[in-house]
């Protein structure tokens, strides 16, 4: 009788672990409630989005996931806007460059006298 109450008993925890995880993930409709005073290190920040509506941010997705709302008129808010900007423009950059083509030959022959 032990080893089945056990075993129900694993069952359970089993079952309430990978329940855990199904329809936490979050939507793509976010909402601001509040907006940070709190300047974010510019390291950390993977990319941002703007919301408009009734709250208008910018929400910064850090490197972990985690999303951060912000003023969008903040000062700092638009020099880390511009700096992932152009973080993101330089590594397009680097992706999109094609070699300008193979160089051309020529047939010069050298004669070495000594």
């Amino acid at each position: 009788m032990r080893l089945l109450t056990l075993a129900l008993l694993g069952i359970c925890c089993l079952t309430a672990y990978i329940v855990e995880g199904v329809g936490s993930e979050v939507s793509d409709k976010s909402t601001c409630v509040s907006l940070t005073t709190q300047r974010l290190p510019v390291n950390r920040i993977k990319t941002y989005t703007i919301k408009e509506g009734s709250l208008k941010a910018v929400i910064f997705i850090t490197k972990r996931g985690l999303k951060v709302c912000a003023d969008p008129q903040a000062r700092w808010v638009k020099d880390v806007v511009k700096s992932v900007d152009r973080k993101s423009n330089t590594r397009n950059n680097m992706i999109q460059t094609k070699p300008t083509g193979t160089q051309q030959s020529t047939n010069t022959a050298v004669t070495l006298t000594g």
